[in-house]
């Protein structure tokens, strides 16, 4: 399987002030991300969000849908012009989402982590210092601390062919995610150039650096 804190170590050393998602299976990381699940995303940030006092006034042409959940930003955050936000979602200390991002249902970002221009993020986890920063798709993932995100990088997360998604290990061996929607687990600290497209089901362990127009599938290490 998986090892959460050998992919995202940061989680064992994360503030206790900074609020972060739960992972009942660290051994499924992933599981989290499945829709509809109590332990998932959007039922965490209903429970989390209604313990919490309103947050940061935004500007006026910023658009915030609670229809299906609530949205909480904390007073620290930027938020800028046209940006437009779905419920459930979490916004952190010191986080940043800037023009005219897109922030659709499930989206945590977590402190000081960028949401960038133009940039799309869907049922996703953006770790403390986590940049998504131009033009992005960030799509049922989980990117690390201090995760960079190039330019027009893509992490879909649907196969072609709509079956369940499998996941390739660094030994190997693959497993059933019992999943239809799956981005990528973007390791602590990794560095991904500008205009990659990550197939559904990536893995890329702790430090690794992906090259400019790559596509990439299954387990990638720091050596690959």
């Amino acid at each position: 399987m998986v090892d959460l804190d050998a992919l995202f170590p940061g989680l064992a050393t994360a503030q206790v002030s900074t609020r972060l998602p739960e992972w009942p299976e660290p051994s499924l990381p992933w599981s989290i991300l499945e829709p509809g699940s109590q332990h998932g995303l959007m039922e965490q940030m209903e429970r989390l969000t209604e313990g919490l006092a309103a947050g940061a006034e935004v500007p006026s042409d910023v658009r915030i849908d609670t229809s299906a959940g609530q949205v909480y930003i904390h007073p620290s955050a930027s938020v800028n012009q046209f940006v437009r936000i779905e419920g459930p979602c979490y916004i952190g200390a010191n986080a940043e989402v800037r023009h005219v991002a897109y922030l659709r249902r499930g989206s945590w970002i977590c402190d000081g982590a960028v949401v960038g221009h133009a940039t799309e993020v869907k049922n996703s986890v953006l770790l403390p210092g986590a940049k998504a920063p131009h033009f992005n798709y960030v799509g049922d993932s989980i990117l690390g601390f201090g995760v960079n995100l190039g330019a027009g990088t893509k992490l879909s997360n649907v196969r072609n062919d709509r079956r369940e998604i499998r996941l390739t290990l660094g030994d190997g061996t693959r497993t059933d995610t019992g999943l239809r929607k799956l981005g990528a687990l973007v390791g602590d600290g990794c560095e991904v150039g500008c205009n990659v497209v990550t197939n559904p089901g990536t893995i890329l362990a702790p430090g690794t650096m992906v090259n400019p127009n790559e596509t990439v599938t299954g387990w990638l290490g720091p050596k690959s």
